[in-house]
């Protein structure tokens, strides 16, 4: 029989409880993969990681869903820096480094603010069956792939622009028909939709994210897909060409209740693209099985 001893759930990108998007985060060296996705599925967030200590980095980083590992999580990985930072591993002020299936990923704590280091993505436009999407998406009246095409990144994600912040919010995907799609191998696993209509004045985008391949149909808060965004906005002639030294809020989760907010900015000089947010600690307790 394991016990874990520290086991805690994190609402990240918020400082308030019940908001923002809820991580798993599980520190231990004894875990193999098989318990890992057991554990993820006992607490059936989005994402649950697990830390543990690494040859190669000062941690090694898996995250998993209720159904398979995945190679990157935005809001998991700010949840694992707070756990480290609240349990007093690291310090205020301080990095730290983590050994991911998504190679070295570079983090920081500077005033309870987290920020990640993401992979510059690989941006392309998709050309593949984009009315098939449409149709999956209920959005066929609000798309102009002519002017705004659909923007792909190479983890996956598929970017589609909405004109408007009303027209996103009722947007009512079709999660089966979403996820046959992106089972059947055309080179997009999930969906990001957004627009630059904001519900709060000085934000600079809203998203929403559908990801029923990965058995979360819409995900609260998405650092994974709010960092590429700001390059897909760039792309696309939404935002200003030079973002040097330029912080973006981006807001997600209100539809579902779970409102989020996300500071993004790219470096251009150091080729650095930012993600950064608060987090809060909702409950820590043991787990044995």
């Amino acid at each position: 029989m394991k016990k874990l001893d520290d086991v805690y759930q994190i609402d990240a990108f918020t400082d308030l409880p019940f908001n923002g998007n809820p991580a798993g985060v599980v520190y231990s060296d004894e875990l193999n993969k098989e318990e890992m996705q057991l554990i993820a599925k006992e607490f059936n967030l989005s994402e649950t990681a697990f830390i543990s200590k690494s040859q190669e980095a000062d941690f090694n980083l898996r995250w998993f869903t209720p159904s398979v590992e995945v190679k990157l999580c935005g809001h998991a990985t700010i949840a694992s820096v707070h756990y480290l930072f609240q349990r007093g591993i690291i310090k205020n002020n301080s990095t730290v480094i983590f050994n991911t299936l998504s190679g070295i990923l570079k983090c920081a704590v500077k005033d309870e603010l987290y920020s990640l280091s993401l992979p510059i993505p690989k941006l392309s436009e998709f050309k593949g069956n984009e009315k098939e999407i449409i149709d999956a998406l209920g959005s066929e009246e609000i798309i102009n792939t002519e002017k705004f095409p659909f923007i792909i990144d190479d983890g996956g994600y598929l970017y589609i622009y909405v004109s408007s912040l009303n027209e996103l919010i009722n947007i009512k995907p079709d999660y089966k028909v979403l996820f046959d799609l992106s089972s059947s191998g055309k080179g997009y696993d999930a969906i990001t939709m957004f627009t630059l209509e904001t519900i709060e004045k000085g934000n600079n985008a809203h998203l929403r994210f559908f990801a029923p391949f990965y058995g979360i149909n819409e995900d609260p808060v998405t650092g994974s897909a709010n960092g590429p965004l700001l390059l897909v906005l760039q792309r696309l002639g939404l935002i200003e060409e030079n973002t040097e030294g330029k912080t973006y809020t981006f807001e997600q989760g209100d539809v579902v209740g779970r409102k989020g907010r996300i500071n993004v900015s790219y470096s251009p000089s150091k080729n650095e693209l930012l993600v950064a947010g608060r987090a809060v600690t909702v409950f820590k307790g043991e787990m044995t099985f």
